[in-house]
């Protein structure tokens, strides 16, 4: 915190995990030195969405670490992105409500670049990738769903893909969020903006993961909502594109994960 400016007020910062074991204790303490240093009333919160390693047994060693300020929300089977981030939403009790993934793959460091672009009609600030550091595999279908979502929803901030955001919890009790995958990206976005609040965005760093592997392919969320994206799009017959595709089942759902009549 810089000398002379008074501490953020109020912050939960929830993470969801699966298998991130190995990840979760230096992303806690880190997260934790920067809450004591920049926010005078925070909670930390852990959501284990059914993870087949050892997050549980981790978990309980780091609530020893740093008692009550640590929360751990358990779902004894993987419930999905969505899902777990529901449940953080949920748990939330803070007046803001910081998350990030629990792979590591963002420095919670970088949460005061956020918070000092808090002013009084602010409902979101969005982190976006300054350079992403993936697979080129992984690159790709990341600007695939970015260019779709932003082009189907007109979602104006510039990085669907970052999740690195900070939200007022007040907002969050008034919208209901539905989707249980990575669509919950675009959901949650998406009725953010058209709640009429002011949504900053500044630059994050990421980095490579250190440990373990996405879960954007081993759960099957790129081909059942990525590559479908681009049949969304034809199929509501967005001027911008020009091949129209015919609705089936799997573009409904997803349309209706994400609000879409």
């Amino acid at each position: 915190m810089k000398v002379g400016v008074p501490k953020f007020d109020s912050l939960s910062v929830f993470f969801p995990a699966y298998n991130d074991a190995p990840s979760l204790p230096r992303l806690l303490r880190k997260t934790f030195e920067v809450l004591r240093e920049n926010v005078a009333d925070y909670e930390v919160i852990v959501v284990n969405d059914g993870s087949r390693d050892k997050t549980a047994e981790v978990l309980g060693q780091l609530q020893t670490e740093h008692g009550p300020f640590l929360r751990v929300v358990t779902h004894a089977e993987n419930r999905g992105y969505g899902g777990a981030l529901r449940s953080g939403f949920a748990a939330a009790a803070k007046d803001f409500v910081f998350y990030t993934d629990g792979d590591g793959q963002y420095d919670p460091s970088e949460i005061p670049r956020l918070l000092e672009l808090v002013d009084p009609g602010t409902g979101l600030v969005n982190g976006y990738k300054l350079e992403r550091h993936d697979p080129a595999h992984r690159i790709w279908i990341g600007r695939i769903y970015n260019y779709c979502a932003r082009l189907l929803f007109r979602i104006r901030i510039r990085d669907i893909d970052c999740d690195y955001r900070l939200i007022r919890r007040a907002l969050l009790e008034k919208i209901q969020l539905t989707s249980t995958s990575g669509t919950i990206c675009v959901e949650l976005v998406r009725k953010l903006e058209l709640s009429g609040c002011h949504v900053a965005e500044v630059g994050v760093h990421h980095y490579a993961r250190r440990h373990g592997k996405s879960q954007f392919f081993s759960n099957g969320f790129a081909g059942d909502h990525v590559f479908p994206a681009a049949a969304i799009v034809g199929a509501t017959g967005n001027s911008a594109v020009t091949t129209v595709i015919p609705d089936t089942p799997l573009i409904a759902t997803i349309r209706g994960e994400i609000g879409i009549a």
